[in-house]
């Protein structure tokens, strides 16, 4: 008798479930939106006109425990300027064969350059495909951005680039004092607060 009574429970367990809710997804014809903070691919973000902000420091290849980042600074030049600063990232590889999404790299990053985006479809069936270059990790290109090398467009130094942006998030000291006349700048300007939510939004969008 006792064990007809265990089997009715054990049934009723399994009926019980029949009629829930499913809760399994048709991935990849349904994707679950995730945390708005989410530890996914990287970008290698931009100034609002097109100039890097990787300064080639090496920091975040320190900072990273599973030693997945790989770095080559080189130094900017008049004739070909990739970043405001004296030297830019020639080579900038991350491997998420060993990448553990710890997030230690962005922390240690001090021009915001480096920032975590929410997309996660990163297997591969080579492993040689995980090791992501420079030109892979770039954020595109927003409309009003120019492909670098390009003189600095927002300022006369560095310290335009970066003075000055807690007051306006993505704007440079720099970006307020360029002439009138320059009607790219200017355009620049009114999108620069923008910049870095775009730039991570359509970053996404391309899988």
């Amino acid at each position: 008798m006792g064990a007809i009574i265990d089997s009715m429970k054990g049934f009723g367990v399994t009926f019980s479930h029949m009629f829930k809710k499913v809760v399994t997804e048709e991935y990849p014809e349904q994707r679950k939106a995730v945390a708005p903070r989410y530890h996914g691919r990287h970008i290698l973000n931009r100034h609002p006109d097109g100039l890097e902000k990787c300064v080639g420091c090496e920091l975040c290849a320190w900072a990273c425990p599973a030693d997945a980042i790989y770095v080559e600074g080189a130094d900017n030049t008049d004739q070909e300027r990739y970043s405001p600063g004296e030297r830019y990232a020639s080579t900038y590889q991350i491997n998420y064969a060993r990448c553990i999404f710890c997030g230690l790299c962005i922390e240690a990053c001090p021009t915001r350059s480096l920032t975590m985006s929410n997309e996660y479809e990163l297997a591969r069936d080579n492993r040689k495909d995980l090791i992501f270059t420079k030109e892979q990790l770039l954020a595109p290109l927003l409309p009003g951005m120019e492909q670098p090398p390009h003189p600095m467009r927002l300022g006369e130094s560095e310290k335009d680039y970066y003075v000055g942006a807690l007051d306006n998030p993505g704007m440079s000291v720099g970006a307020e004092r360029v002439r009138s006349s320059q009607t790219d700048s200017e355009r620049l300007r009114s999108e620069a607060a923008r910049v870095e939510v775009a730039q991570a939004n359509q970053y996404g969008e391309k899988k």
